[in-house]
């Protein structure tokens, strides 16, 4: 690229929601004449999750270093940063602290730090519902947040370093707060986060499907695809300025209930694997009206249909073994299953 190739910056690109939002740019018009920088570390993404394309350049690194970070904005100008890159394991976040803040926390300031200096036009950012906390259903923009995890506090602190942005240097950011997203190109392999995927993953590998409590933990399960258009449109819609929106499904369901409907895709029942209860809230789902008056109302994947669509994905993509996080900074409390290898 030269140095007066508009771009678009996705980090996070060759994760799930990233490698995502790197197709919606090339199928976007609104974009058709910029070049995409993607940004990785693969720590738990996959090259081979983007498209191969001209316009699609990868660039291999870690947000939380600052090098790396001023070498992708070194002659390119770049309008606009889609910053999905985080660890995004809520319940492990409490036993890797320092990482967590590592990463999801000086990452995003050093991308801040930098959108700043080269005068980006759009800054859009990846937060959670986990800033909500528990016991505040359905989640508004306008409920006061909560967050009960370090996860959850990191992700609310970028958020509130972006409003400080705009107050003093003027960057313009859209805020989304998706919640339990699942679909193709999402690590199946991953062990800590993504019930869907596990269970697939397990499905797929002939294990039981593991399950924290008594698995009556509700969860507003959202297809990939139903997120996408919100986001991309951000930059391009006033109102979205300086806002937060939640974005997602508004149908909350048990664990076991998913479980029953992964199971289904394989023509079996599910043999669950009753784990200790853990740490985590009960009942998470969030309003939408906000977003569906800004960016337009769309209809919903049903849970089943978008379940489908990803088992198929998976089949052909195949099974992945699970990894261990490795470098655990407290052990007191750390669910048992978490400590040993699961998986081939």
């Amino acid at each position: 690229m030269t140095e007066s190739t508009t771009t678009v910056l996705v980090t996070g690109a060759a994760g799930f929601i990233g490698s995502h939002i790197v197709r919606g740019i090339l199928e976007d018009k609104r974009y058709e004449d910029f070049k995409i920088i993607a940004f990785d570390d693969l720590s738990g993404g996959f090259k081979d999750n983007l498209p191969v394309h001209e316009r699609v350049s990868f660039i291999h690194g870690d947000v939380s270093n600052v090098d790396d970070v001023a070498g992708l904005f070194s002659n390119q100008q770049i309008r606009y940063v889609f910053h999905l890159a985080a660890y995004a394991a809520e319940g492990l976040s409490h036993f890797i602290r320092r990482f967590n803040y590592r990463n999801n926390l000086i990452g995003s300031v050093n991308l801040i730090n930098e959108s700043v200096n080269a005068g980006v036009q759009h800054f859009v950012f990846t937060s959670s519902i986990a800033v909500y906390g528990k016991g505040q259903v359905p989640m508004t923009e306008a409920t006061n947040p909560h967050p009960e995890d370090p996860y959850g506090i990191a992700k609310l602190a970028v958020e509130l370093d972006l409003k400080s942005a705009a107050d003093m240097f003027g960057l313009k950011s859209t805020v989304f707060r998706p919640h339990n997203v699942y679909g193709e190109y999402q690590n199946i392999g991953d062990r800590y986060r993504n019930v869907v995927g596990i269970f697939i993953n397990r499905m797929m590998q002939g294990l039981p499907l593991p399950v924290f409590g008594d698995g009556s933990q509700q969860r507003a399960f959202t297809y990939i695809a139903d997120i996408i258009t919100p986001m991309l449109s951000a930059p391009f819609i006033k109102e979205a300025e300086g806002e937060v929106f939640n974005i997602g499904a508004s149908a909350p369901v048990s664990v076991r209930e998913l479980a029953n409907v992964v199971a289904q895709e394989f023509k079996g029942k599910p043999d669950i694997e009753f784990l200790p209860a853990r740490n985590e809230v009960h009942l998470a789902y969030s309003d939408h009206s906000k977003a569906d008056r800004v960016f337009g109302k769309s209809e919903e994947t049903p849970l089943v249909i978008g379940i489908r669509q990803m088992a198929d994905w998976a089949k052909q993509a195949g099974d992945r073994t699970s990894a261990t996080f490795e470098n655990i900074e407290i052990d007191q409390g750390l669910p048992p299953s978490w400590r040993s290898h699961h998986g081939k």
